[in-house]
């Protein structure tokens, strides 16, 4: 009889570990995340022509802060595999040649990475933000925006900016 309360209290005292555990496409815990150095992946226009670069930054989650230090100990294996996979093979969408598949993208980067660290070792690859530039732009941007038409909170259509999966 007195071991039905402690079990119950054991685990109501799990259930947040349980569903936190559940959502694999959020950061990690921390000291589980590793930053990766940004990628420079060539994006080709519809003629078939180089026509911009995408550049990504991405976040590797590690099953645990051992494998954390495991991975930030071969970084530069991973960035290597990962610089080749973005050249080898298209970053953009087949339908839109100057937006990035990102989960396309996710999933080559996570097999990557599990390949160089072992499937244990590696939850998750998250892209955290995109900056794609022209290779021959149209027209020179601005170095200087003046106050008055700075945008202030959202994007141009008055709406919240989408934050990054790996922003907290």
């Amino acid at each position: 009889m007195r071991r039905l309360p402690l079990l119950l209290a054991g685990l109501l005292a799990a259930m947040p570990a349980f569903a936190a555990g559940t959502d694999s496409d959020k950061k990690g815990a921390p000291g589980n995340n590793v930053d990766m150095p940004f990628l420079m992946a060539p994006m080709s226009g519809a003629d078939g022509k180089l026509g911009s670069y995408a550049y990504i930054s991405s976040l590797l989650v590690a099953s645990d802060p051992t494998a954390a230090l495991a991975v930030r100990d071969k970084l530069a294996f991973l960035q290597d595999a990962f610089v080749r996979d973005v050249n080898a093979a298209p970053v953009a969408l087949p339908a839109d040649p100057a937006k990035v598949d990102i989960p396309a993208v996710q999933t080559r980067l996570l097999a990557d990475a599990k390949h160089i660290m072992g499937a244990s070792r590696v939850k998750a690859v998250l892209v955290c933000g995109i900056q794609v530039a022209e290779l021959h732009p149209k027209q020179t941007p601005d170095l200087y925006t003046p106050p008055e038409a700075a945008i202030p909170q959202g994007g141009k259509d008055g709406k919240p900016i989408k934050k990054s999966p790996c922003d907290a």
